[in-house]
Order: structure tokens, then sequence, then C-alpha cells
């Protein structure tokens, strides 16, 4: 299994990380891609070791950092992610959930985010809440046939779903499409494997049976099992195309 967004790195697990990374591994997980939140979240990445676990970082700034005053330019977010062990733009996007003050701040650095993964043909991750629209508007505008990514934490209509794989973009499962009355199960249902790929977004977001609790990569497995469920497949036919898919948008030769 391939946790494809994962902040491992954050504070939430520095009093047990070993085991937290010991589970993860026992559960079946091979690969965690680390999504930054700002540029301060790449050393913190660098401290992460485990034998049975290989750890992959992104570089960019989140949408509600910016709300908080942070910022870049297209410069300097050029030359984080023009590094070699950077796989990914991001996490980027849109987030209207908290505060809807930032709309333009947020609408220009997500442009600015999208000409740098165009750039370095590395792939964008779309943080997208409560801001749906206005994402598929710079995600069309932006998308030149070059740009690629994940709708990270994919909680959207089908049509939606549809629209945004038109787009040339892949979606990122993770412990939403586990929630009662949620409605995500039925828009996956409709959707194709093989633009999918799995995702926790711990430690936040558990997945049912551990909803409510501190989200860790092991429990990618319950998303796992949800989604075969809801395709009417086997939970191996599921996690080979799922870990295919994430090894191919990032590049990762295995």
């Amino acid at each position: 299994m391939i946790d494809t967004h994962c902040h491992i790195y954050l504070e939430q697990f520095d009093d047990d990380i070993r085991q937290v990374l010991n589970r993860a591994a026992g559960a079946g997980v091979s690969h965690i891609f680390m999504p930054a939140i700002n540029f301060n979240s790449l050393s913190k990445m660098d401290d992460l070791h485990h034998s049975s676990l290989v750890f992959h970082k992104m570089a960019g700034i989140h949408p509600t950092e910016i709300n908080d005053g942070i910022e870049t330019t297209e410069e300097e977010l050029y030359e984080y992610c023009q590094k070699d062990d950077i796989v990914a733009v991001g996490e980027t996007g849109l987030d209207y959930h908290w505060s809807t003050d930032f709309k333009s701040e947020q609408k220009e650095l997500l442009h600015t985010h999208c000409k740098v993964a165009k750039s370095l043909k590395k792939p964008i991750i779309l943080h997208n809440r409560d801001s749906t629209e206005d994402m598929f508007d710079i995600i069309e505008e932006e998308q030149d046939g070059s740009l690629t990514g994940i709708w990270h934490c994919f909680n959207g209509s089908a049509d939606e779903g549809k629209y945004a794989i038109d787009l040339g973009l892949e979606l990122g499962i993770g412990g939403v499409l586990t929630f009662k009355n949620a409605g995500v199960d039925e828009s996956v249902a409709q959707l194709p494997l093989k633009h999918m790929m799995l995702e926790t977004d711990a430690p936040y977001l558990a997945p049912s049976p551990k909803r409510g609790k501190r989200n860790e990569p092991g429990f990618v497995q319950y998303t796992a099992k949800r989604l075969s469920e809801v395709l009417d497949l086997s939970l191996n036919e599921v996690l080979k195309e799922t870990d295919k898919n994430a090894l191919q948008i990032f590049g990762i030769q295995t």
C-alpha cells in the first residue's frame, strides 16, 4: 500500500513516531508521500527514516498558511521544488472554509504553484475546501497539456470527479470515503479506478473505524478495504492499481 498524502512529520507524531512507522510497515505500507505545509516542513521530513518505508518529499505553501501571512515568489518556490528529492509541488490549492478574506491571495499563489509544476514537470497536489468552482477555473486556465496533479481528499460529486479527470487530475481517495452519509462512496463508485490513489492525510481525517482518533499511515488499509467494497473489486486489485497509479504520477521507479 502507498499513502500518497501524509503529514507524518508533524508534532502530533513526536511522542511515538517509531511505533507509528512500525505499525505502517506492519500494515503493508511501502511508500509515504509527504506534502509540505510551508517550507519549514522540509527539514522535519529529513528526520524520518525506517528500514521498511520509503519517504518522498513535496514542497509548497498550504492555502491556509496564506491566511496567516506566509508568502512566496515563483522564483523561491521553483528553487525549492527543482531539487531532485522533491517529487511534487504542494500542497497548494484553495480553502474558503475558515475564511474568505484571502481568496485573491490564494488564487494568485495557486497560479504560481501551477506554473512551477509545469516548468518542472512535477505533479501539483491540490487542497480544495469549499472552493471547487474556483479550483476548476484555475486548473482549466493553467492546463496546457503539461499540468498533472492530484485532487487530494476527493469529496466531490461524480460529475466533478469526471471533470477533474478530464482536466488532467487524479483523485486522492482518503478517509472521507468511509464516512457514513458523506456521499463520497456514491461518487467514487461511478469513477474509474485507474485515476485513483490512496491517502490518509494523517494526522487528520482518520477513516472508520478509527474516526475521531489521530490518523496515521497504517490506517490507509481501512480506506483501501472500503474502496474495494465500493468498486466491487478484490482488495488485491485495488492495491495493485492504486500503487501503480501513485508511482506513475510521481515518476517513481521501483
